[in-house]
Protein backbone atom coordinates (compact mmCIF):
# COMPACT_ATOMS: atom_id res chain seq x y z
CA UNK A 1 0.00 0.00 0.00
CA UNK A 2 0.92 3.71 -1.03
CA UNK A 3 1.55 6.31 1.64
CA UNK A 4 -0.64 8.46 -0.28
CA UNK A 5 -3.63 5.55 -0.98
CA UNK A 6 -6.63 5.73 1.33
CA UNK A 7 -7.27 3.13 3.00
CA UNK A 8 -10.86 2.66 1.51
CA UNK A 9 -8.85 2.61 -2.04
CA UNK A 10 -6.74 -0.27 -0.32
CA UNK A 11 -9.55 -2.38 0.80
CA UNK A 12 -11.34 -1.71 -2.40
CA UNK A 13 -7.85 -3.31 -4.63
CA UNK A 14 -7.71 -6.04 -1.91
CA UNK A 15 -11.28 -7.52 -2.48
CA UNK A 16 -12.58 -6.03 1.10
CA UNK A 17 -16.28 -5.43 0.92
CA UNK A 18 -17.63 -2.23 2.03
CA UNK A 19 -20.57 -4.58 4.61
CA UNK A 20 -17.08 -6.02 6.02
CA UNK A 21 -15.71 -2.69 6.76
CA UNK A 22 -18.61 -1.42 8.19
CA UNK A 23 -18.86 -4.36 10.32
CA UNK A 24 -15.00 -3.44 11.62
CA UNK A 25 -15.75 -0.12 12.13
CA UNK A 26 -19.18 -0.97 14.23
CA UNK A 27 -16.72 -3.36 16.35
CA UNK A 28 -14.43 -0.90 17.34
CA UNK A 29 -16.63 1.57 18.06
CA UNK A 30 -18.75 -0.73 20.40
CA UNK A 31 -15.40 -2.04 21.58
CA UNK A 32 -14.72 1.82 22.34
CA UNK A 33 -18.15 2.43 24.09
CA UNK A 34 -19.13 5.12 21.34
CA UNK A 35 -23.20 5.00 20.41
CA UNK A 36 -24.12 3.03 17.19
CA UNK A 37 -24.20 6.30 15.17
CA UNK A 38 -20.83 6.47 15.46
CA UNK A 39 -19.79 3.92 13.62
CA UNK A 40 -21.06 5.20 10.62
CA UNK A 41 -18.01 8.49 11.21
CA UNK A 42 -15.65 6.13 12.28
CA UNK A 43 -16.32 4.01 9.03
CA UNK A 44 -15.79 7.35 7.00
CA UNK A 45 -12.76 8.41 9.01
CA UNK A 46 -10.97 4.95 8.45
CA UNK A 47 -11.70 5.16 4.95
CA UNK A 48 -10.21 9.10 3.97
CA UNK A 49 -7.54 8.14 6.12
CA UNK A 50 -3.66 7.20 5.25
CA UNK A 51 -1.76 5.02 6.49
CA UNK A 52 -0.43 6.12 10.01
CA UNK A 53 2.97 6.32 10.78
CA UNK A 54 3.90 4.53 14.08
CA UNK A 55 7.13 4.51 15.71
CA UNK A 56 6.71 2.03 18.49
CA UNK A 57 10.42 2.67 21.25
CA UNK A 58 10.43 -0.57 24.07
CA UNK A 59 12.50 0.85 26.88
CA UNK A 60 13.04 -0.80 30.45
CA UNK A 61 10.76 -3.34 29.79
CA UNK A 62 10.41 -7.40 29.64
CA UNK A 63 8.53 -7.33 25.62
CA UNK A 64 5.16 -8.22 27.49
CA UNK A 65 3.51 -5.43 25.69
CA UNK A 66 4.57 -6.51 22.43
CA UNK A 67 3.23 -10.35 23.30
CA UNK A 68 0.38 -8.95 23.95
CA UNK A 69 -0.31 -6.80 20.99
CA UNK A 70 0.64 -9.89 19.07
CA UNK A 71 -2.44 -11.73 20.50
CA UNK A 72 -4.58 -9.28 19.24
CA UNK A 73 -7.64 -10.98 17.33
CA UNK A 74 -10.20 -7.86 15.97
CA UNK A 75 -7.98 -6.16 14.58
CA UNK A 76 -4.88 -8.89 14.03
CA UNK A 77 -1.51 -7.38 14.59
CA UNK A 78 -1.03 -8.31 10.43
CA UNK A 79 -3.83 -6.46 9.35
CA UNK A 80 -3.16 -3.35 11.99
CA UNK A 81 -0.12 -3.53 10.75
CA UNK A 82 -0.26 -3.60 6.54
CA UNK A 83 -4.26 -2.44 6.39
CA UNK A 84 -4.31 0.72 9.02
CA UNK A 85 -0.63 1.92 10.04
CA UNK A 86 3.08 1.92 9.06
CA UNK A 87 4.90 0.73 11.32
CA UNK A 88 7.90 2.28 10.60
CA UNK A 89 10.07 1.03 13.76
CA UNK A 90 9.83 -1.74 16.68
CA UNK A 91 13.36 -3.10 17.19
CA UNK A 92 11.31 -6.26 18.29
CA UNK A 93 9.60 -6.94 15.23
CA UNK A 94 11.52 -5.30 12.60
CA UNK A 95 13.48 -7.32 10.24
CA UNK A 96 16.41 -5.38 10.09
CA UNK A 97 18.79 -4.42 12.75
CA UNK A 98 21.57 -2.04 13.77
CA UNK A 99 22.50 0.92 11.64
CA UNK A 100 19.87 0.05 9.00
CA UNK A 101 16.65 0.09 11.86
CA UNK A 102 18.01 3.46 13.35
CA UNK A 103 18.08 5.09 9.93
CA UNK A 104 14.65 3.57 9.42
CA UNK A 105 13.04 5.64 12.23
CA UNK A 106 15.13 8.61 11.34
CA UNK A 107 13.54 8.66 7.79
CA UNK A 108 9.67 7.99 9.87
CA UNK A 109 10.27 11.15 11.79
CA UNK A 110 11.62 12.99 8.70
CA UNK A 111 8.66 11.75 6.25
CA UNK A 112 6.20 12.35 8.37
CA UNK A 113 7.03 15.35 10.51
CA UNK A 114 4.13 16.77 13.31
CA UNK A 115 2.44 13.76 12.05
CA UNK A 116 3.76 10.31 13.00
CA UNK A 117 2.01 8.74 16.65
CA UNK A 118 4.94 7.69 19.08
CA UNK A 119 4.27 4.36 21.25
CA UNK A 120 6.69 3.26 23.81
CA UNK A 121 6.62 0.65 26.76
CA UNK A 122 8.68 0.56 29.44
CA UNK A 123 9.79 3.32 31.61
CA UNK A 124 12.66 5.48 31.46
CA UNK A 125 15.77 5.68 33.53
CA UNK A 126 16.84 9.16 34.48
CA UNK A 127 19.83 8.56 37.03
CA UNK A 128 23.30 8.92 36.38
CA UNK A 129 22.16 10.31 32.65
CA UNK A 130 19.60 7.31 31.85
CA UNK A 131 22.80 5.08 31.16
CA UNK A 132 21.05 2.42 32.59
CA UNK A 133 19.60 1.49 29.39
CA UNK A 134 20.37 2.63 25.75
CA UNK A 135 19.85 1.18 22.19
CA UNK A 136 22.18 1.99 19.50
CA UNK A 137 24.58 3.46 22.14
CA UNK A 138 21.75 6.13 22.69
CA UNK A 139 20.41 6.19 25.82
CA UNK A 140 16.30 5.48 26.26
CA UNK A 141 16.19 9.51 27.78
CA UNK A 142 17.78 10.97 24.60
CA UNK A 143 16.20 8.64 22.28
CA UNK A 144 12.63 9.39 23.57
CA UNK A 145 13.22 13.45 23.45
CA UNK A 146 14.70 13.14 19.98
CA UNK A 147 11.71 10.58 18.70
CA UNK A 148 8.77 13.01 20.36
CA UNK A 149 10.09 16.48 18.86
CA UNK A 150 7.80 16.35 15.89
CA UNK A 151 5.66 13.70 17.09
CA UNK A 152 1.65 14.10 16.57
CA UNK A 153 0.94 12.15 20.12
CA UNK A 154 2.58 9.66 22.56
CA UNK A 155 0.41 6.28 23.68
CA UNK A 156 1.91 4.94 26.62
CA UNK A 157 1.17 1.28 26.81
CA UNK A 158 2.04 -1.06 29.77
CA UNK A 159 2.05 -0.01 33.11
CA UNK A 160 5.84 0.68 32.84
CA UNK A 161 5.67 3.34 30.71
CA UNK A 162 2.43 4.87 32.14
CA UNK A 163 3.24 4.97 36.06
CA UNK A 164 7.15 3.36 36.22
CA UNK A 165 5.56 0.08 36.86
CA UNK A 166 8.50 -2.68 38.17
CA UNK A 167 11.35 -1.13 37.53
CA UNK A 168 10.41 2.51 39.47
CA UNK A 169 9.12 0.06 42.55
CA UNK A 170 11.19 0.76 45.17
CA UNK A 171 13.95 1.04 45.66
CA UNK A 172 13.89 2.93 41.91
CA UNK A 173 17.64 2.30 41.88
CA UNK A 174 17.84 3.88 38.20
CA UNK A 175 15.57 6.58 38.97
CA UNK A 176 12.77 5.37 36.35
CA UNK A 177 10.27 7.43 35.59
CA UNK A 178 6.64 7.39 33.65
CA UNK A 179 6.71 8.57 29.89
CA UNK A 180 3.88 11.49 31.39
CA UNK A 181 7.13 12.99 33.07
CA UNK A 182 8.84 13.33 29.85
CA UNK A 183 6.59 14.25 27.19
CA UNK A 184 7.15 17.60 26.93
CA UNK A 185 3.39 18.93 26.64
CA UNK A 186 2.77 16.28 23.42
CA UNK A 187 -1.05 14.84 23.90
CA UNK A 188 -0.81 11.54 25.67
CA UNK A 189 -2.72 8.46 26.27
CA UNK A 190 -2.17 5.94 28.78
CA UNK A 191 -3.19 2.36 28.41
CA UNK A 192 -1.75 0.52 31.58
CA UNK A 193 -1.86 -2.89 32.63
CA UNK A 194 0.99 -5.61 33.08
CA UNK A 195 0.62 -6.17 30.07
CA UNK A 196 -2.51 -4.03 28.68
CA UNK A 197 -5.40 -5.77 26.71
CA UNK A 198 -4.41 -5.74 23.24
CA UNK A 199 -7.43 -4.99 21.97
CA UNK A 200 -7.19 -1.50 24.14
CA UNK A 201 -4.47 -1.03 22.05
CA UNK A 202 -5.31 -1.81 18.61
CA UNK A 203 -8.68 -0.27 19.33
CA UNK A 204 -7.44 3.48 20.38
CA UNK A 205 -5.03 3.37 17.23
CA UNK A 206 -8.41 2.86 15.04
CA UNK A 207 -9.82 5.30 17.18
CA UNK A 208 -7.09 8.30 16.96
CA UNK A 209 -6.37 7.32 13.26
CA UNK A 210 -9.91 7.37 12.20
CA UNK A 211 -11.37 10.89 14.07
CA UNK A 212 -7.49 12.68 14.51
CA UNK A 213 -7.93 13.24 17.98
CA UNK A 214 -7.58 11.38 21.10
CA UNK A 215 -10.37 9.58 22.84
CA UNK A 216 -11.91 10.47 26.30
CA UNK A 217 -9.62 10.32 29.23
CA UNK A 218 -9.64 9.84 32.74
CA UNK A 219 -7.98 11.48 35.40
CA UNK A 220 -4.79 9.30 34.99
CA UNK A 221 -4.61 9.57 30.82
CA UNK A 222 -6.48 5.88 30.39
CA UNK A 223 -8.85 5.76 28.08
CA UNK A 224 -12.31 5.44 29.37
CA UNK A 225 -14.15 3.44 27.15
CA UNK A 226 -11.57 0.32 28.80
CA UNK A 227 -10.65 2.08 32.30
CA UNK A 228 -14.34 3.50 32.80
CA UNK A 229 -15.41 0.72 34.74
CA UNK A 230 -13.57 -1.55 38.08
CA UNK A 231 -13.10 -4.88 37.33
CA UNK A 232 -15.00 -5.37 40.41
CA UNK A 233 -18.01 -4.12 38.26
CA UNK A 234 -18.38 -6.54 36.01
CA UNK A 235 -16.88 -9.83 37.63
CA UNK A 236 -18.71 -12.95 37.11
CA UNK A 237 -18.53 -13.13 40.52
CA UNK A 238 -19.98 -10.23 41.71
CA UNK A 239 -23.71 -12.20 43.05
CA UNK A 240 -21.12 -13.84 45.67
CA UNK A 241 -19.09 -11.14 47.24
CA UNK A 242 -22.84 -9.50 47.48
CA UNK A 243 -23.98 -12.41 49.42
CA UNK A 244 -20.84 -12.57 51.67
CA UNK A 245 -19.40 -15.69 50.20
CA UNK A 246 -15.97 -15.89 49.80
CA UNK A 247 -13.15 -18.34 49.10
CA UNK A 248 -10.79 -18.81 52.39
CA UNK A 249 -8.11 -20.42 50.14
CA UNK A 250 -6.74 -21.25 46.45
CA UNK A 251 -8.09 -24.72 46.93
CA UNK A 252 -10.99 -24.63 49.58
CA UNK A 253 -14.55 -25.91 49.23
CA UNK A 254 -15.34 -20.98 48.42
CA UNK A 255 -12.93 -21.63 45.57
CA UNK A 256 -14.03 -24.57 43.96
CA UNK A 257 -17.85 -22.77 43.99
CA UNK A 258 -16.52 -20.15 42.27
CA UNK A 259 -16.83 -17.87 45.51
CA UNK A 260 -15.47 -14.04 45.63
CA UNK A 261 -11.95 -13.90 45.92
CA UNK A 262 -11.56 -10.78 48.21
CA UNK A 263 -10.34 -12.15 51.23
CA UNK A 264 -7.61 -13.38 49.04
CA UNK A 265 -6.09 -10.57 47.97
CA UNK A 266 -7.98 -9.56 45.41
CA UNK A 267 -7.78 -5.87 43.96
CA UNK A 268 -10.52 -6.27 41.28
CA UNK A 269 -12.60 -3.28 43.74
CA UNK A 270 -9.72 -0.57 43.24
CA UNK A 271 -8.39 -1.39 39.93
CA UNK A 272 -9.83 -0.28 36.45
CA UNK A 273 -9.88 -2.09 33.25
CA UNK A 274 -11.77 -4.00 31.07
CA UNK A 275 -10.57 -7.71 31.45
CA UNK A 276 -13.87 -9.03 32.85
CA UNK A 277 -15.12 -7.60 29.96
CA UNK A 278 -13.00 -8.00 27.16
CA UNK A 279 -10.49 -10.79 28.65
CA UNK A 280 -7.70 -12.30 27.24
CA UNK A 281 -6.51 -14.21 24.54
CA UNK A 282 -9.35 -13.71 22.27
CA UNK A 283 -12.15 -13.66 25.00
CA UNK A 284 -11.24 -17.04 26.40
CA UNK A 285 -10.81 -16.27 29.99
CA UNK A 286 -8.93 -13.44 32.53
CA UNK A 287 -6.92 -13.96 35.70
CA UNK A 288 -10.09 -14.24 38.12
CA UNK A 289 -11.96 -16.75 35.86
CA UNK A 290 -9.04 -18.82 36.21
CA UNK A 291 -8.94 -18.69 39.88
CA UNK A 292 -6.65 -16.26 41.03
CA UNK A 293 -7.13 -12.81 42.27
CA UNK A 294 -6.84 -9.49 40.40
CA UNK A 295 -3.42 -8.22 41.06
CA UNK A 296 -4.07 -4.49 40.17
CA UNK A 297 -1.54 -3.88 37.59
CA UNK A 298 -2.97 -1.76 35.79
CA UNK A 299 -3.15 0.94 38.61
CA UNK A 300 0.02 3.13 39.41
CA UNK A 301 2.23 1.57 41.87
CA UNK A 302 0.74 -1.66 42.25
CA UNK A 303 3.97 -3.33 42.73
CA UNK A 304 4.09 -1.58 45.96
CA UNK A 305 0.63 -1.45 47.25
CA UNK A 306 0.97 -3.76 50.43
CA UNK A 307 1.12 -7.54 49.40
CA UNK A 308 -0.89 -9.39 46.03
CA UNK A 309 -2.23 -12.04 49.00
CA UNK A 310 -3.41 -9.82 51.68
CA UNK A 311 -6.70 -8.25 51.61
CA UNK A 312 -7.49 -4.84 50.78
CA UNK A 313 -7.68 -2.52 53.80
CA UNK A 314 -11.29 -2.30 55.49
CA UNK A 315 -13.06 0.66 54.09
CA UNK A 316 -14.93 2.66 56.70
CA UNK A 317 -15.15 -0.17 59.08
CA UNK A 318 -17.80 -1.97 56.42
CA UNK A 319 -16.01 -4.83 55.29
CA UNK A 320 -15.00 -5.93 58.65
CA UNK A 321 -18.37 -6.90 59.41
CA UNK A 322 -19.87 -8.71 56.30
CA UNK A 323 -16.99 -10.69 56.08
CA UNK A 324 -17.37 -11.89 59.90
CA UNK A 325 -21.03 -12.24 59.57
CA UNK A 326 -21.07 -13.57 55.87
CA UNK A 327 -22.98 -16.83 57.19
CA UNK A 328 -25.32 -15.23 59.30
CA UNK A 329 -26.02 -11.54 57.74
CA UNK A 330 -25.77 -13.10 54.38
CA UNK A 331 -27.07 -10.81 51.16
CA UNK A 332 -27.50 -7.21 53.62
CA UNK A 333 -23.79 -7.36 55.00
CA UNK A 334 -22.91 -8.59 51.20
CA UNK A 335 -24.52 -5.57 49.74
CA UNK A 336 -23.39 -3.12 52.31
CA UNK A 337 -19.67 -4.14 51.84
CA UNK A 338 -20.29 -3.50 47.86
CA UNK A 339 -21.46 -0.44 48.69
CA UNK A 340 -19.13 0.71 50.53
CA UNK A 341 -15.95 -1.16 48.20
CA UNK A 342 -17.55 1.33 45.42
CA UNK A 343 -15.29 4.55 47.28
CA UNK A 344 -12.36 2.79 48.77
CA UNK A 345 -10.39 3.11 46.39
CA UNK A 346 -7.89 6.46 47.96
CA UNK A 347 -8.86 4.81 51.25
CA UNK A 348 -6.84 1.68 50.23
CA UNK A 349 -4.04 4.10 48.75
CA UNK A 350 -3.75 6.13 51.84
CA UNK A 351 -4.04 3.22 54.41
CA UNK A 352 -1.24 1.22 52.33
CA UNK A 353 0.86 4.65 51.95
CA UNK A 354 0.79 4.86 56.14
CA UNK A 355 1.25 1.32 56.51
CA UNK A 356 4.54 1.49 54.70
CA UNK A 357 5.84 5.09 56.18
Amino acid sequence: MRHDETLAAEMQRRGVSRRAFLKYASYVASLMALPPSAAEALAEGLAAARRQSVIWLSFQECTGCTESITRSHSPTLENLMFDFISLDYHHTLMAVSGQAAEQARLEAMAANKGKYIVVVDGSVPTKDGGVYSTIAGISNLKMLEETLRDAFAVVAVGSCACFGGIPAAKPNPTGAVAISELAGGKPLINISGCPPIPEAMTGVLSYVLSFGKLPELDHLGRPKAFFGETIHDRCYRRPYYERGLFADGFDDHGARQGYCLYKLGCKGPVTYNACATLKWNGGVSFPIQSGHGCLGCSEPDFWDQGGFYRPLPTPLGAMGPALAGAAVAGAALGVGAALAARSHQKTYLAASEKEKD
